[in-house]
């Protein structure tokens, strides 16, 4: 067994070997076939072949470089969209007390406390004036 081991580090040396973007490649891949399964569609196991393949050639792949710009590309994406999702829920969250208004200058979110009446809005970025009711 040991043997065995040290043959597949002498292979993966110098490969890229896993990282997020080919995990998400691979799971992405046993979905569509899992959904083969149940469907019989032709399509979600081609789908299904496509992902396992390019998510083991990105992990099998000694252009290390590019595959790591690749995941890079990835996680930024993915980050994007968690700060997005987390400002979306405390949007809602506060939605009861505050009422949210661009700002016709510059799109700013203006954050205003509602039951207030007629107020005028001070955008805290260009400085303009606007007069909404909350």
């Amino acid at each position: 067994m040991n043997g065995f081991r040290e043959r597949m580090t002498r292979f993966m040396y110098g490969r890229y070997g896993n990282d997020q973007l080919s995990k998400l490649y691979l799971g992405i891949a046993m979905v569509c076939l899992v959904v083969n399964l149940v469907t019989r569609l032709d399509l979600f196991y081609v789908a299904g072949l496509g992902f396992l393949i390019y998510g083991m050639y990105r992990s099998f792949s000694k252009d290390i470089a590019k595959m790591s710009a690749q995941n890079q590309k990835y996680l930024n994406w993915r980050y994007q969209r968690i700060v997005k999702y987390n400002q979306t829920k405390k949007h809602l969250a506060q939605r009861k007390v505050y009422r949210f208004y661009k700002c016709p200058g510059c799109s700013q979110k203006v954050r205003v406390p509602r039951g207030r009446g007629k107020i005028m809005i001070t955008c805290p970025k260009c400085h303009a004036e606007f007069m909404k009711k909350s």
